[in-house]
């Protein structure tokens, strides 16, 4: 079995699910977990808009492993590609396990690319500030 690394840098995210966000089968509730994932994505889409940005789509997203009550879970996003008015979002989770036990495993949970389009006050696109 290879070892799992954290991403060399910071999380846009971090937190630590609690048992009222399990499913039925005692796993964190993938709605949850698509929930953080949107709002990890959101953070540098939104840096680099310069302002509100909307989800207009999930271009993909897959679950890799479950993620459990008590794992610290990060999320690691970066902005893949940048249109007219929009910005593609790809976004890297991450669960710490085992702390109670002392031995610390990292588990790729879940990666997922969004898609956001930049926001006037009105929520009418806006064109993306130029880089």
């Amino acid at each position: 079995m290879s070892l799992t690394l954290l991403p060399d840098e910071q999380p846009v995210l971090r937190i630590v699910p609690m048992p009222a966000d399990t499913n039925a089968h005692g796993t964190i509730f993938g709605g949850w977990v698509m929930a953080q994932v949107d709002i990890a994505g959101s953070i540098p889409a939104w840096e680099r808009a310069g302002g509100a940005v909307v989800t207009v789509a999930v271009n993909s997203f897959v679950f890799r492993q479950p993620v459990f009550v008590g794992d610290i879970v990060s999320f690691y996003a970066r902005v893949l590609k940048v249109g007219r008015t929009s910005v593609t979002v790809d976004v890297e989770v991450y669960a710490q396990r085992g702390r109670s036990s002392g031995t610390t495993e990292v588990v790729k949970v879940t990666e997922a690319q969004l898609t956001y389009v930049a926001v006037d006050a009105e929520r009418k696109p806006r064109a993306m500030p130029v880089a």
